[in-house]
């Protein structure tokens, strides 16, 4: 393994993993891997720190389960509106863009998300796969119909004190019952097209680019695990030591927003 993060004073060592990592992703057939570290740097919390203000007193798991929304949809709604609106304030970062031209330089390839935002797809990326659903989208909780006309809060209102008890979820338009957030709740299967969509990326990909994921939300990460029993390769960008670290082909050490514009850089250069 080339690690770019074990000799963070040895310039040289960070820039022959990053030409390394550039060598290896042309002519390569791609996959992005890419988890809450990209998102953070736009602003969103992760989702154990996104807690705030009443929410504090709330344990996600509290809030983020069927049991939860069954016993207090108003709550766990609300919930999530605040956490629409927060999303709304925020916008991509330099590293959801140099995805998008990595794509172009690149040719076009699959971006498996376990963020639930649209950084990505404001970004610009076209192909993005979320293994844990999107927050902008809601459905029955009942009989699963997607939820269309779901009103956006607007990006302006003021961070609520505390939610309004009568405030609901909307109502389905098929069967009247309650509008659910179309994310994965714990104890939720993932999306089974979204799931085999990512396990075959991952087998058929030369390199897996895995981008600000601790590796150690299943089954997310099982996917390096695919890549590397099909004889692909697999370059971790990570500011962080990961369960990654001793499998991953390269590691470039360092937040997103840094190592993905300097490794389209040294993409570029090789394009010229």
């Amino acid at each position: 393994m080339m690690d770019a993060g074990n000799h963070s004073d040895d310039a040289q060592s960070r820039h022959s993993a990053l030409e390394g990592a550039a060598d290896m992703l042309l002519g390569s057939r791609l996959f992005v891997l890419t988890g809450a570290g990209i998102s953070a740097e736009s602003g969103i919390p992760t989702f154990r720190d996104v807690q705030a203000g009443l929410w504090a007193k709330f344990k996600p798991e509290e809030l983020a389960t069927p049991e939860a929304f069954e016993r207090n949809p108003g709550l766990v709604w609300q919930w999530y509106q605040q956490r629409r609106r927060d999303l709304r304030k925020v916008a991509p970062n330099a590293g959801h863009l140099a995805l998008v031209e990595l794509a172009c330089r690149l040719g076009n390839f699959a971006i498996v998300t376990q963020n639930v935002d649209d950084l990505h797809e404001r970004a610009g990326s076209t192909d993005v796969i979320h293994l844990h659903g999107k927050l902008d989208a809601s459905h029955c909780f009942e009989c699963e119909a997607p939820y269309i006309s779901a009103p956006e809060p607007a990006a302006d209102v003021p961070r609520h004190e505390q939610p309004a008890k009568d405030e609901l979820p909307p109502c389905c338009q098929h069967c009247g019952a309650y509008v659910r957030p179309s994310v994965v709740w714990f104890g939720e299967l993932l999306p089974a097209k979204a799931w085999e969509a990512a396990e075959t990326a991952a087998r058929q990909c030369d390199v897996l680019l895995c981008v600000g994921t601790s590796s150690l939300v299943y089954p997310a990460a099982h996917l390096p695990g695919i890549v590397l029993d099909a004889g692909g390769r697999v370059i971790q960008v990570n500011p962080e030591v990961t369960a990654l670290d001793d499998r991953a082909t390269i590691s470039l050490r360092g937040k997103a927003g840094t190592v993905l514009p300097a490794l389209l850089e040294a993409v570029a250069r090789r394009h010229t």
